[in-house]
């Protein structure tokens, strides 16, 4: 209690609240008390007392005159006591006026904070403090006040922040003598720390104490106060074992100097709870640059790494292929292999990193092998018959490894003639311990074998029973490899033919999915007794290999030799053990191959990862280089099982070399029990070593790299815990290693031969590797002959049909610029391509959207590929082709030019052109490629698809690919649940650190929605990527490409090919109405007016609680959209187009563009909305247009402004609130896309007003997945009812809640309008569609809860054969469940239909 004396504080009594771990400390008077008292108070005890959590100042008797003296003299005390109850709304309860009105106490409030306050009945929260802690009764109420509060910290802070005048003066004074003192480079702010002082780490660090420590910077936050002239920087620290927040409060005016993420700095300050930030920070006094400790490799000569992870390698590496170049460059290595689990989806980054860093990148593949040429029988002779003796043979041991675990049971079982004759069963003694879960697992306890025989005595027995014969085995490996071991010790000779009945059952019985001994067995309804116990599992064995031979004589098999012929098959093959094994490209064709490999492994050999046959990687060899891997690989496994020196060198043939890894990476086999010890582990490196040498193979000492450093290991165990793994914290250190630090690891194998395993080899590896390109340079765009000749001709025969001959010279101009860029860069086959696609959905009846800026082309336009117009506004006679141009910014779209007839022909005007720049789409000078996106119909999509490979020939259309890896949300989740689960208590620092680290780790794959990638006629897939099914799926129908599209975007063209709802509700609607969607007056008054009012739909806006008639119109329905309509007010086609715009940017509206129009600065008119904008008003103010082309680039990628070019801007006149407003926004929609989206909308509008009941028929239809059938039945007051409570609780709707808002809106509405919902009839209703009938719509089936498509459908179908005579009928024949059939009856849908169909005479 000392640290807490000098607090002008009289405690009169103390308790402790166990329950909340709250200590309330009770006090007399409040006299003297301020609230950075408190906040002192709170922080000292909560960290100075380990058990408790929370601080409470309480009034023991109620000292308070009145609530009138609590305001007066104590306001901030009863904010105080609200805040402990309520966080969140401290702020602004501090700053907000609070009144005594008679016996009411009135907050004064912002609109959004009171809805805020009442949600979380602040109100009664309120009356209930006053009455408990201050004895006061009052009624409570919130009023809204017109006012806006900035906030961004609390007032101690603010108050910290404040300086006398005289101190500011001084500090002035010194600030000027300095001025003529050169800078210290080191000093980012303050002054230099003294190196003597010694360094903290950050985990040390304690509230109330100085510090000086040292970290990097890995984020950086600035914030401005309310006294505007000072600056709060946060920054977040860390020294790779905790982090912290370190905050410099600085005046603009001596503001730290530059200072970026990845900086190190050393920090000296004082250390306290921030109570804004609930953390501790250290606040700076001096910040100074220091001396980053890095790991370097300092070796004369360096390895080369032959075995990395990156962050591809799914949920398992947590370094970036970036990541890992960039260190092997900083350390001077000439090479780096990059080879994760199964995939190559790292290769582009590593390809663009290798450039810049100059380090050569060895592409390869860790990959899973499958031996699909495992024999059935082993060691064969001639002439051995089905017919001969064999002896099925079972043993139970101590362990997995045959060189140290022992036998401790046998049993065997002799056959003669597809009978059993006899039986042999011993315990062995095996002179040690037998392990607990051994004995768990067998039923085998140390007293059953203590005296048994030795294994000498029971192996010289077992070899007397079956002498002659034939031995079999299930899994037989793992028997035979110690009966071999254990007649080795017994000077015995094992020459026996033995036959492994896993691989015969995998040949013979093809159709079963796992082939353990428990599942053949109850396959071939063989009883298992005792399973692991070796006379139970060798009878059963038996059993099952006669019932296997009967199956074979039954085939006409007579030898043992005939069984090794039997086709394998690959499903089964796919489920057998996988070894590891690394595969290096050595060229470009083995590029190619490993590209098919990976691809084959994903479609045809996928078994939980994907898999590769040995067969196949042997025939696709060619131009790879293999090495035998980890501690699964191969050869590893194959010296812990025991084979022989023999079987090694025939293993050991296929790899080209041989891998050994640091004894730490493996040390999880001695903890698990296979082996005993690191002695072990290096001893198996040893052999490995010596192997390599018997049979003249490379031996390289590999890091199995998942990181780049030590201090990353926390990252892999925090995805490797949120996978299920309970061991995480002994995981091995699995990090990027320098020379030096292979060359000590491996020095027991000898200095000269840890030379060579780790630097020479890896070197003479390296030195193989020819310089490879995973991504060819070029584009490579389909071709399509005479495609030039035909866009030309397709383009200038319509452009004359609308326009006449000779083109107006605007029109000549534009086509002119369009079709030299398109036809000179290779375009135009892209554009036959959507040409042919689009003129296929017309011809089919379905409209297609334009997405992107395609609008922006005229050759587009005149080709039928988009409706969008992107000439000046203009009119046009369809009749004598007379044109006039509105060329001065007048007017913004066509549709808004008054109707005027020809002047030539009388015949009326048409209206069109949107005045959007080409240069948009195809950049300045008309190279961009151009990616056309196409909205198609979700129901005609499929169709689409399907013509586009039709168009290219199989095998050269693939679904575009996408990468999902874990998000920065995901990732916090991450880390919370570890640290939770462990105990642990992180610094929010930290949590972001760690979050981040894990942030970009492949999850899975998927597919872009739409998007095709198609290849060249003269090249093949494997020429850009491998390819796969997405997301690993066992839905064959659906190839991708293997990288993420956007690394071959630029190489192969990729088709937007989507599916929309609007094309759907179009074509629907055309069906309802028979009216033609492209003949509708895109400038009808009627249409336009419901983005301003209700009138045109016979209602008001009390009757549907909004001024705006928009629901259920695309792009404007929204409650944002509608929002933004009443404030805009929009009355024009192009004003609507520049609310599409604004919706769809990002910071563009929101804190942008709503504020100009709403304090007069700017019109809707002149505000920025779509970045055609930008170059257009630029152009306009004299702006050079190659400099307004590339501010627009930059300002719609989220770049801001440079410098120079807000001088620029300034130079030529545009005012400070544009260039302001540039500054602000992170994305920008195109006007073209904006331009389609509206008409589309328009056109839907149209319907709604014009044609009421088929605009509801079909929005219920198509859009309304969350229809509520009992609440919209109970009719309009219920949803009326319904609306407003779920306005009341909208910051807690969940979205299918929020979708449902939508439908009830819009039923209202429709009910509204005089419109009615007819409940679901059996002998009416479609499966799927609301059917328009007598003033209203008639509900579908599946508009029942719980009641699919599938059974709506079946119901109708059903229908087609008759009335349904029962309830028993209509289940019987729609193949109903019971489940359907009571939704069907709860609702009243049989009411009329009896349950049975039979009659009773009497």
């Amino acid at each position: 209690m000392s640290e807490v004396a000098y607090l002008p504080l009289k405690p009169v009594k103390v308790e402790f609240d166990k329950a909340n771990k709250c200590l309330k400390i009770y006090i007399d008077d409040i006299e003297g008390l301020d609230e950075i008292n408190l906040i002192e108070l709170e922080s000292r005890f909560k960290n100075s007392l380990d058990i408790c959590e929370d601080v409470e100042v309480k009034l023991l008797n109620n000292k308070v005159a009145n609530i009138k003296e609590l305001l007066q003299k104590h306001k901030w005390f009863l904010v105080y006591k609200i805040s402990k109850k309520c966080n969140g709304l401290k702020a602004f309860l501090k700053e907000c006026e609070i009144t005594l009105e008679d016996d009411k106490l009135v907050f004064l409030v912002p609109n959004g904070i009171r809805d805020i306050m009442l949600e979380r009945r602040l109100d009664v929260l309120v009356k209930n403090i006053l009455s408990e802690e201050f004895g006061c009764k009052c009624d409570v109420e919130f009023r809204i006040k017109d006012f806006y509060i900035h906030f961004d910290f609390d007032s101690e802070i603010e108050s910290y922040l404040k300086e006398s005048e005289e101190k500011r003066k001084e500090k002035e004074a010194k600030e000027a003598d300095k001025k003529d003192i050169q800078q210290d480079p080191d000093v980012i702010f303050g002054k230099r720390i003294n190196e003597k002082e010694e360094i903290t780490p950050i985990s040390l660090i304690k509230v109330g104490s100085k510090c000086i420590i040292e970290g990097e910077v890995f984020n950086i936050e600035i914030k401005e106060t309310k006294n505007q002239n000072i600056l709060v920087y946060k920054l977040y620290v860390t020294d790779y074992n905790t982090s912290t927040y370190v905050k410099i409060v600085a005046k603009k005016d001596n503001i730290p100097t530059s200072i970026s993420v990845g900086d190190y700095i050393k920090v000296e300050g004082n250390v306290e709870f921030d109570e804004f930030e609930k953390a501790i920070v250290v606040n700076a006094k001096n910040v100074n640059r220091a001396v980053k400790p890095e790991r370097l490799d300092t070796a004369e000569v360096k390895r080369v790494e032959l075995h990395a992870h990156t962050k591809m390698s799914t949920m398992d590496a947590v370094c970036s292929a970036e990541e890992l170049i960039k260190t092997a460059a900083k350390w001077g290595h000439r090479a780096i292999a990059i080879t994760d689990h199964g995939v190559v989806q790292a290769f582009p980054e590593a390809q663009e990193v290798s450039k810049s860093e100059g380090v050569k990148v060895i592409y390869g593949m860790e990959c899973y092998l499958i031996d699909d040429g495992v024999p059935v029988v082993y060691n064969p002779k001639e002439n051995q018959s089905l017919d001969t003796t064999f002896v099925v043979v079972d043993i139970e041991t101590t362990g997995f490894d045959n060189q140290k675990d022992r036998i401790i049971e046998i049993g065997a079982v002799k056959i003669e003639n597809g009978e059993i004759v006899d039986r042999f069963s011993t315990f062995v003694d095996p002179e040690g311990k037998i392990p607990i879960r051994i004995s768990e697992l067998t039923g085998i306890y140390q007293n059953m074998v203590d005296s048994a025989p030795k294994l000498s005595d029971a192996i010289l027995e077992f070899e007397k029973f079956c002498s002659g014969a034939i031995l079999v085995a299930h899994n037989a490996q793992f028997d035979i490899g110690f009966l071999k071991r254990s007649y080795q010790e017994c000077g015995l000779i094992f020459d026996y033919t033995y036959i492994d009945t896993l691989e015969l059952s995998r040949r013979v019985l093809t159709d079963l999915s796992s082939h353990k001994l428990n599942k053949v067995a109850e396959f071939l309804n063989i009883e298992l007794k005792h399973h692991h116990r070796a006379d139970s599992d060798a009878e059963t064995t038996a059993k099952i290999f006669i019932s296997l031979i009967e199956k074979l004589k039954s085939r006409g098999y007579k030898y043992l030799k005939e069984l090794n012929a039997i086709e394998t098959n690959t499903k089964a093959d796919l489920k057998s053990h996988s070894y590891h094994a690394t595969i290096l490209v050595k060229n470009q064709q083995g590029l190619k191959n490993l590209y098919k490999l990976v691809s084959y492994s994903h479609l045809e050999y996928f078994y939980k990862r994907p898999r590769i046959p040995k067969s196949v990687l042997i025939q696709l060899k060619d131009g790879l280089i293999l090495g035998s891997a980890c501690e699964s690989g191969e050869i590893f496994r194959a010296i812990m099982e025991g084979k022989s020196d023999e079987e090694l060198e025939k293993i050991a043939s296929l790899y080209d070399f041989l891998e050994i890894m640091p004894v730490e990476n493996n040390s999880f086999l001695i903890r698990e029990g296979y082996l005993k010890d690191e002695e072990q582990l290096r001893q198996i490196n040893k052999k490995i070593y010596q192997l390599g040498k018997k049979v003249n193979k490379l031996v390289v000492a590999t890091s199995d790299a998942h990181y780049c450093h030590p201090h990353q290991r926390i990252l892999r165990q925090i995805l490797k815990h949120n996978q299920g793994y309970n061991d995480v914290e002994n995981d091995p250190y699995l990090y990027f290693r320098t020379t030096d630090e292979m060359l000590k690891e491996f020095e027991y194998l000898g200095k000269e031969a840890a030379y060579e395993v780790v630097v020479e080899n890896t070197n003479k590896i390296a030195d193989m590797i020819e310089d490879v390109k995973p991504i060819p340079d070029e584009t490579f765009p389909p071709k399509i002959e005479g495609a030039e000749e035909e866009i030309y001709n397709m383009t200038m025969k319509r452009a004359h049909e609308i326009y006449g001959e000779p083109l107006p010279e605007i029109v000549k101009q534009r086509l002119e610029k369009e079709l030299n860029s398109i036809i000179k860069n290779g375009f135009a086959v892209m554009y036959l391509i959507a040409q042919k696609l689009v003129s296929k959905s017309l011809s089919d009846g379905y409209l297609v959207g334009s997405r992107g800026s395609v609008g922006s082309s005229l050759v587009a336009t005149m080709c039928g590929i988009t409706e969008v117009n992107p000439l000046p506004p203009h009119y046009v006679c369809p009749n004598c082709k007379y044109s006039e141009f509105v060329t001065d910014g007048t007017v913004g779209c066509g549709y808004d030019l008054e109707d005027k007839d020809c002047p030539r022909c009388g015949t009326k005007l048409r209206k069109d052109g949107h005045d959007i720049p080409f240069e948009t789409f195809l950049g300045f000078d008309g190279d961009k490629e151009p990616d056309i996106d196409l909205n198609f119909s979700g129901e005609y999509q499929p169709i689409a698809h399907k013509f586009t490979e039709d168009l290219f020939g199989q095998g050269y259309v693939f679904r575009a690919g996408t990468i999902s890896t874990v998000a920065e949300k995901t990732a916090h989740g991450f880390v919370t649940k570890y640290a939770e689960e462990k105990g642990l208590s992180l610094h929010p620092a930290e949590v972001l650190r760690l979050s981040q680290g894990c942030t970009g780790v492949k999850r899975t794959t998927g597919q872009h929605p739409g998007g095709l990638m198609i290849v060249p006629k003269d090249k093949e897939i494997f020429d850009f990527t491998p390819i796969q099914h997405p997301a690993d799926s066992e839905d064959k129908s659906v190839i991708t490409t293997h990288f993420d599209y956007h690394a071959i975007s630029g190489r192969l063209l990729k088709l937007d090919i989507l599916g929309h709802d609007d094309p759907t509700v179009i074509r629907m609607l055309q069906d309802l109405t028979g009216v033609d969607p492209r003949s509708i007056p895109l400038d009808d008054k009627a249409t336009l007016s419901i983005f301003t009012s209700t009138e045109a739909l016979g209602i008001s806006p009390e009757d549907i609680d909004c001024e705006v008639g928009t629901f259920g119109i695309p792009e404007f329905g929204t409650r944002f959209v509608r929002q933004m309509l009443i404030e805009t007010k929009p009355k024009s086609f192009a004003e609507l187009v520049r609310i599409s715009g604004l919706s769809h940017g990002t910071n563009v509206w929101t804190n942008n563009a709503q504020d100009l129009v709403r304090n007069g600065i700017a019109t809707l008119k002149e505000v920025i909305s779509t970045r055609d904008d930008i170059m257009l008003y630029l152009i306009q103010k004299g702006v050079p247009p190659k400099d307004s082309f590339r501010i627009m680039e930059d300002v719609r990628k989220g770049k801001g402004l440079k410098p120079e070019d807000e001088e620029l801007l300034r130079s030529y006149g545009v005012p400070e609130w544009y260039i302001e407003s540039c500054k602000k926004i992170t994305y920008m929609f195109p006007k073209a896309h904006a331009a389609a989206y509206v008409m589309m909308a328009f056109r839907i509008a149209y319907f709604k007003v014009h044609y009421k009941e088929a605009f509801y028929a079909t929005y219920f239809t198509v859009r309304a997945d969350d229809f509520d059938y009992a609440t919209i039945l109970k009719g309009r007051e219920f949803i009326r009812q319904k609306i407003r409570d779920m306005e009341n609780r909208m910051n807690t709707l969940s979205q299918k809640d929020k979708n449902l808002l939508t439908v009830l809106e819009i039923a209202n509405e429709m009910l509204a309008r005089g419109l009615k919902f007819y409940p679901v009839d059996l002998n009416e209703s479609d499966a799927e569609k609301f059917i328009i009938k007598d003033g209203g719509l008639l509900i579908p089936f599946n508009a029942l809860p719980n009641v699919g498509i599938a059974a709506a459908r079946n119901i109708v179908e059903a229908r087609k054969e008759g009335k349904f005579l029962s309830i028993d009928d209509l289940q019987r024949r729609a193949k109903l469940n019971k489940q359907v059939i009571e939704i069907l009856t709860q609702y009243k849908v049989l009411k009329d239909l009896p349950q049975t169909s039979q009659l009773s005479f009497f």
